[in-house]
């Protein structure tokens, strides 16, 4: 990996999407294939997830990115099925390059400056007492972006993707079922992992076929 994809932040070295993208040039990247798991709704709190697949001459990797407007920046709120599926390529790649430090899209922190480039999103200016008489206010306790995982989901997993993972089960033969508790990114991550499954099974199929 070449050092200017290499970024430091707070004495943590973080790999710019660039540089995954770079190296899996190099590396004989075959193809990026994105899918839109679930796009962002009001029911779902804008939440987009989205699923990657990378074929490199290794094999096939995959990935799965998210993006709110809880975890990204303001300019950045508008674009949130970008951002994850960024984030999703970004994950895949790593993997499919063998690289064990974070992203830095993958970070909760992020915004956008005017010519498009990711940075870091500042934090609010702190309030500044107006009279020499007044009682500087106590920050209000906020969890930490900087300690928030991208992956973090507070939402469940929706009706739609409910169904989804019934009619997926039912297609590969499976019994329709679905936990209570389940996340819509975890929702998500299992409807990417059926798919693949489907579509392999659909692939091996045609092969049968065509003997």
């Amino acid at each position: 990996m070449k050092k200017e994809f290499i970024v430091n932040r707070q004495g943590k070295e973080f790999v710019l999407y660039a540089g995954l993208l770079d190296q899996a040039h190099r590396e004989g990247l075959k193809r990026i294939t994105t899918t839109l798991v679930q796009a962002p709704t009001d029911l779902n709190g804008q939440l987009a997830i989205c699923a990657a697949e990378v074929e490199t001459e290794k094999g096939v990797f995959c990935g799965i990115g998210d993006a709110s407007p809880e975890n990204v920046g303001r300019m950045i709120a508008v674009h949130t099925v970008r951002m994850a599926e960024t984030r999703a390529k970004a994950r895949a790649l790593r993997d499919a390059i063998n690289v064990g430090v974070t992203a830095l899209e993958e970070l909760g922190d992020l915004d956008e400056d005017t010519n498009g480039r990711i940075i870091p999103r500042r934090a609010p200016r702190p309030a500044v007492a107006t009279t020499p008489s007044a009682v500087p206010s106590r920050p209000q306790a906020a969890e930490s972006s900087d300690q928030r995982e991208v992956g973090d989901n507070p939402f469940p997993a929706t009706q739609q993707q409910i169904d989804r993972l019934h009619k997926l089960q039912a297609a590969l033969g499976q019994p329709a079922m679905v936990s209570s508790n389940l996340t819509s990114e975890e929702a998500a991550a299992r409807i990417a992992d059926l798919v693949r499954r489907f579509n392999a099974q659909s692939r091996e199929a045609s092969r049968s076929q065509a003997r």
